[in-house]
């Protein structure tokens, strides 16, 4: 059963001839004569009675006509909406994001963006960057804002600036009326850090090294904002992102800056350039580079000394 086929048959009921509904179908009348017939033949029905001066539908051309009507407008409402697609940001858009970006940055974000554009629908998910990455690539994501440089060779990578990285401790802490901390200063403490595949995790162990530290390691975890209780409750002191430090989430703990150079982590938004960007993911990246260069300074919990 082919759409024009259908087509001419609707047109054929309307028109009750077939020279009619040829012409108001722009083809000759044998051929629309020939695609009906094949019509008929596929249904194993006769569609209509061949009357001397007109041409009348039977049962089985009355059952199928209502299918036939709905099938050609659901196909033309389809065309509308995807030209729709073209002159509008419209449409379902799925965003990933790893857990040390997610909390912080997409409720702002995409609060903006949705004022904006009412007419896009999110899709969330939160992961560690390979997994988001895998994602992108089988086209089950759209986009991913992760951090680091060690994503897929296949993806293409839109840097989004880089944010200074803070120490957490407690709010009782000798350092939390310090204006800076250097890292040296750190070679006793005892760091909380998240799970090993997690990209700040990986960065900040990168960045322990490379200033001779072998800190000891009390806790591993999940989310940064479990992290942060337990630096609160004393457990030890951990590396964040300045866009944690000014949310309700370090509560009880004061975001103290590192000396320079100041440590920072590239946020980047990935995309798959295989895939063809729809408007709604070009404007998204869009406004996730005006909302990450419009980041707001941290919040001392402390006085500065």
């Amino acid at each position: 059963m082919e759409i024009h086929q259908l087509r001419y048959f609707v047109a054929v009921a309307e028109e009750s001839s077939f020279s009619q509904a040829a012409q108001r179908e722009h083809v000759s009348q044998p051929s629309l004569s020939q695609q009906i017939h094949k019509l008929e033949e596929e249904l194993n029905q006769q569609l209509f009675d061949r009357l001397p001066r007109s041409v009348v539908l039977t049962a089985a051309g009355r059952c199928l006509l209502p299918y036939a009507r709905t099938i050609l407008t659901s196909l033309a409402d389809a065309g509308r909406a995807v030209t729709a697609l073209e002159a509008e940001v419209a449409g379902r858009l799925a965003v990933g994001a790893i857990p040390s970006i997610a909390l912080y940055i997409l409720p702002r974000l995409i609060g903006r963006f949705q004022h904006a554009y009412p007419k896009v629908t999110f899709e969330l998910f939160e992961d560690t960057t390979a997994k988001l990455a895998q994602r992108l690539e089988d086209g089950t994501l759209d986009l991913v804002i992760a951090s680091g440089t060690d994503e897929s060779p296949n993806l293409a990578r839109h840097s989004l600036g880089r944010e200074a990285l803070l120490l957490l401790v407690p709010e009782k802490h000798l350092f939390a009326r310090r204006k800076s901390v250097r890292w040296k200063d750190l070679a006793d403490e005892k760091f909380l850090l998240l799970h090993d595949e997690h990209s700040l995790s990986i960065h900040v162990r990168q960045l322990l090294a490379a200033n001779d530290l072998k800190p000891e390691l009390v806790l591993r975890g999940a989310q940064l904002v479990t992290i942060a209780r337990m630096v609160a409750a004393g457990l030890g002191v951990t590396v964040i992102p300045e866009m944690m430090a000014a949310t309700e989430f370090v509560k009880d703990c004061v975001a103290v800056p590192f000396a320079k150079p100041v440590p920072t982590r590239e946020l980047t938004l990935l995309r798959n350039p295989l895939r063809t960007e729809s408007k709604a993911a070009a404007a998204f990246r869009e406004e996730a580079a005006a909302v990450f260069l419009r980041q707001p300074s941290p919040i001392r919990k402390a006085d500065e000394g």
